[in-house]
């Protein structure tokens, strides 16, 4: 049948099985939103506050919920918007296609009005990046865009659309997109059993789990395959919830803000299983000193992973569900009673610990987790605050750690909140956010009102950036540039003024009430939880410094006597 672009765009989004998308109109996209409106009871529309929120929206949607985020965005500036939000789907391997509409095919090239090549901009951000000129390869554009979003390690894909291809007709025939199988099926056995002759030589294994385990759905898998490798196991950011937080062989994260008990243990174990990880500065150190005792073996459906950052001694391309499934089939059980008993001495020689009696960053965490019983969606953004989240709250499932972890950005947290809660309703959806990163995209709690999207804003207030005054206490002499906010901003009426419930906590009793009330109300609500401004994130391994160098408050006064 005769179809016009905008309704081959929407057609093409039901054959997708998509459900929600995220977006921001202008000129040149009205054909593709005045479509959408026809099928508003098909397809969800959220009209964000910045295409930037949408962005990140998109972003938290697919992460939450497995599939591929949608986000549109109109011509020039629309479309730039985008760009941070693409740019953290892409540092962070999600499922992403943006669709942006551009000024029509004459004028491109004239610096029309709201004109800017986005494919091109978009270009070292995407997986790849598509401008379609001609409405006839308009759906099986569409149709591509949605498979490499999908296939192999997971990213972000745009689509540039000229506004009269949005007009123009064109043959539509529906088609099924049938079910996309992320295993691969060539794994070299021979890198296999190299693997499995690689652990079994090993007296002191370590496994470190990224992100890739979570993308591949292979926790059930790594589960098995780290009892009968019987080692202990840290993660990175990324990787938070692909192993139980609350098993005992789980020593906490790797790296710059990772436990003790993860960084001595890595330091110091002869094979180190780097599972869907891709060797992080903020996780290696010093990459000379790092895991310098140990062999290297590296699982990963990348290859371009392999030999990047760190010079591995093994590795194994291929889905990690797959091939974690082929390792324990040949792999015999393992036992390293001696070495085990080495790290759970180290737990509980050098627990996480913190400040009692006042409201501190950590105290709010644990306190999260104590209420939602661990049964919740967090979503953060950059900065003490993130860590805290990653440090104190035990992530027992996949997909319940939303965080910017590659590109570090700012403001992603609310957006990504809504698109989780989206897409999990029945789920409890807690942003935690520094009060730096909330003023960046703070306009997104309109955006949970106007939907009524009953997301929970933390907001870890210590009137100053967080983590950038910790580096300037520590490395800079105190010399505090540009990292105090102290004015007049209230966020509690802030939050009322945008139709959301506003509370703030001084102690920890007001935060326990605040946030079981927050609970309780089904609607957006925001606490603004009031911590001391040198409150810091510990441990902490200094830049350029081997993670095996992680020092603590204590370790500090001692040093500084």
């Amino acid at each position: 049948m005769q179809l016009n672009g905008a309704e081959i765009v929407i057609e093409c989004l039901k054959e997708q099985g998509v459900d929600t998308v995220f977006g921001y109109p202008g000129g040149a996209i009205l054909n593709v939103y005045d479509e959408l409106y026809k099928h508003r009871d098909e397809i969800r529309h959220i009209l964000t506050s910045h295409e930037q929120g949408a962005a990140h929206a998109a972003d938290g949607y697919a992460r939450a919920t497995g599939k591929v985020g949608v986000c549109l965005a109109t011509s020039g500036p629309g479309a730039t918007n985008l760009v941070t939000g693409i740019a953290t789907a892409y540092m962070d391997s999600i499922p992403v296609v943006a669709i942006t509409c551009n000024v029509g095919v004459p004028l491109l090239g004239k610096d029309s009005f709201q004109e800017i090549d986005i494919a091109g901009v978009t270009m070292p951000i995407t997986k790849y990046s598509f401008i379609v000129k001609d409405v006839n390869q308009l759906a099986d554009t569409i149709r591509k865009a949605f498979r490499i979003a999908k296939m192999g390690r997971p990213g972000p894909v745009l689509i540039d659309i000229p506004k009269d291809v949005t007009a123009k007709k064109a043959e539509y025939e529906k088609e099924n997109p049938g079910v996309y199988n992320r295993e691969f099926t060539h794994i070299d056995e021979k890198e296999v059993a190299a693997a499995a002759e690689m652990i079994q030589a090993s007296e002191k294994p370590f496994i470190f789990v990224g992100g890739g385990a979570i993308l591949s759905g292979a926790s059930k898998e790594l589960k098995e395959f780290v009892e009968k490798t019987d080692a202990p196991v840290t993660d990175s950011l990324m990787g938070k919830g692909a192993f139980p937080g609350t098993d005992p062989r789980y020593t906490g994260m790797l790296g710059m803000h990772g436990t003790k008990a993860s960084n001595y243990g890595v330091s110091e174990c002869d094979l180190l299983v780097v599972v869907g990880a891709r060797f992080s500065d903020r996780v290696t150190g010093n990459t000379a000193t790092f895991a310098k005792n140990a062999k290297i073996l590296q699982i990963d459906i990348d290859p371009a992973e392999m030999n990047k950052n760190i010079i591995i001694d093994q590795g194994v391309v291929g889905d990690i569900k797959a091939v974690l499934r082929k390792l324990n089939e040949v792999l015999p059980q393992q036992d390293h009673a001696e070495w085990m008993k080495k790290i759970q001495d180290y737990k509980e020689k050098y627990p996480l610990k913190y400040h009692e009696g006042v409201l501190t960053g950590p105290f709010v965490v644990e306190e999260i987790y104590r209420q939602t019983k661990g049964d919740a969606i967090i979503t953060t953004e950059v900065g003490q605050h993130q860590m805290w989240a990653a440090q104190y709250f035990k992530y027992t499932k996949p997909r319940t750690l939303l965080t910017s972890g590659g590109l570090g950005t700012m403001g992603y947290g609310l957006g990504a909140a809504i698109g989780a809660k989206t897409g999990c309703p029945d789920k409890t959806v807690i942003n935690v956010a520094g009060d730096g990163c909330f003023r960046m995209n703070m306009n997104e709690l309109a955006t949970a009102v106007r939907h009524e999207v009953p997301v929970i804003e933390v907001v870890i207030n210590n009137h100053v950036l967080g983590m950038v005054r910790q580096w300037q206490d520590l490395f800079y002499d105190e010399r505090y540039s540009a990292t105090v906010l102290r004015d007049a901003v209230d966020y509690v009426k802030l939050a009322e003024a945008m139709g959301a419930e506003g509370m703030r906590a001084t102690t920890q009793e007001e935060f326990r009430e605040a946030f079981a009330k927050a609970l309780a109300s089904g609607r957006p609500v925001l606490i603004d939880c009031m911590i001391d401004c040198d409150d810091k994130v510990w441990p902490m391994v200094a830049p350029g410094a081997a993670i095996s160098e992680a020092f603590d408050e204590q370790d500090l006064k001692e040093k500084n006597r």
